[in-house]
């Protein structure tokens, strides 16, 4: 049965198999530590182990976020029935694209799905059907969805996650951390297994697969502008002037950190990049001024970041203080997303009242459902629909039929919140919710 076919579920917070108590701590893989695949000898191997193997395959990344520029992978790991366990290093190869050939059509199973997609797309691997153990148990209602409290609920097995934040540009890679790694899908296609069996006893598994395929589309978060407005600290910005200095300082540092390819973290602290575009010091001795970082290790890599790099922080600084008034950049990007919440009860008292009962209402159906409310429709385009509803919420037109109007409103609701992604099982759930705060608040 498919999910438009099916009913929306009615569980009850618990449902579903009681959590296993970790019986087991999952310390080695069942088959040791497998070597690490780096020649082109060692892939066409792997590629024939796994198009030998059987049923889903269970896919991982590693990549070095906080050290290295970007996010791309520095370890791919993949396992499969009848083929066993592989760890790949994607950096000797352009590409991975010969295991790509051989897993078309292979149902990938991945945990937390969207943090991996987008660096496999880089080595093009792209699934036509997968499974993520993450979503699934949201899905599933469960309070932690961690892989290791996952593995937990459902297998009894403790996981130990010492290495997941590593720098896994590191060559060789310790054995440990491999070790690490080769857990992270030895037993993934087993707990799809027991998720899809839990889904499916809640009357859920509709849901799963519609959220599951749109995850194949994924391509990556959202490439929004100007990019430099997300530094951490921007509320210390009061001026466009300032605001040009940022803009000017975080370009300088994203060239410098592409060059020497490590996380623009590493180059300069959030933190002290703001401190120099409102202090805007104009020589090298005023660089310094009172270190804005709040521990020692990040004063030091911020010290050192200055010193290294004086000459170009100084000119990025000068280049903005001289640019001309209307080349400065406004304080806040327009944009066509609503306002803040809490701006609405003063700017649109109809759409606040609006918004606090569907909250309300989303709040009583996630607890019903056992799902979380952010699953059952996205925070923003929730936002978005209820401050720009497609219908105007105001008496129906002369000489349509009793209840045409509610039809006609609801149909529009649905293809407005299609329109911005969500999927058919949240419609079904949420439209006559947002309707029904649209007729009560006109």
């Amino acid at each position: 049965m498919t999910g438009l076919e099916q009913q929306p579920p009615t569980t009850e917070p618990g449902d579903g198999p009681e959590p296993q108590p970790p019986v087991e701590e999952l310390t080695a893989p069942r088959d040791g530590v497998p070597p690490v695949v780096d020649t082109p000898a060692g892939l066409q191997e792997a590629v024939e182990a796994l198009a030998g193997g059987v049923g889903p395959v269970a896919i991982d990344a590693e990549r070095a976020s906080g050290y290295r520029y970007g996010q791309r992978a520095y370890l791919v790991q993949l396992r499969r029935a009848g083929s066993g366990t592989w760890l790949v290093d994607p950096v000797p190869f352009p590409d991975l694209a010969p295991l790509q050939q051989v897993l078309a059509g292979t149902e990938w199973v991945l945990h937390a799905a969207t943090q991996d997609l987008p660096c496999l797309a880089d080595l093009e691997l792209r699934p036509s059907r997968l499974f993520d153990t993450e979503l699934g148990a949201r899905l599933a209602g469960l309070p932690k969805v961690g892989l290791a409290a996952v593995l937990g609920h459902y297998l009894g097995v403790g996981l130990a996650k010492e290495h997941s934040a590593v720098d896994w540009s590191t060559r060789p890679l310790p054995e440990p951390w491999l070790r690490y790694a080769a857990l992270d899908v030895e037993l993934l296609v087993e707990l799809r297994d027991a998720l899809a069996a839990d889904l499916e006893q809640q009357g859920k598994d509709g849901w799963a697969a519609e959220e599951f395929d749109a995850l194949t589309r994924f391509t990556g978060p959202d490439r929004r502008p100007d990019p430099w407005r997300r530094t951490s600290g921007m509320h210390k910005v009061r001026s466009r002037r300032v605001a040009a200095r940022v803009r000017e300082l975080w370009r300088v540092r994203d060239e410098i950190a592409q060059e020497r390819d490590v996380s623009p973290g590493r180059v300069l602290p959030d933190a002290t990049l703001i401190d120099l575009a409102v202090r805007a010091p104009r020589d090298p001795a005023a660089l310094g001024g009172d270190n804005a970082e709040a521990t020692r290790s990040r004063r030091r890599r911020a010290n050192t970041g200055l010193l290294r790099h004086q000459r170009r922080w100084l000119q990025a600084i000068r280049e903005a203080s001289d640019l001309p008034e209307d080349q400065l950049p406004e304080l806040a990007r327009r944009t066509d997303a609503p306002p803040p919440a809490r701006a609405w009860v003063d700017r649109d008292p109809l759409a606040h009242a609006r918004l606090v009962q569907v909250r309300e209402e989303l709040a009583a159906l996630a607890e019903q459902h056992a799902v979380p409310v952010e699953n059952l429709m996205t925070p923003d385009t929730l936002r978005r629909v209820l401050w720009h509803p497609p219908a105007p919420a105001e008496d129906p037109p002369e000489g349509m039929e009793e209840g045409e109007d509610e039809a006609a409103l609801s149909a529009a609701l649905d293809e407005r919140f299609a329109t911005l992604g969500a999927r058919r099982w949240q419609r079904r759930l949420v439209v006559p919710v947002v309707a029904r705060a649209l007729r009560d608040h006109r």
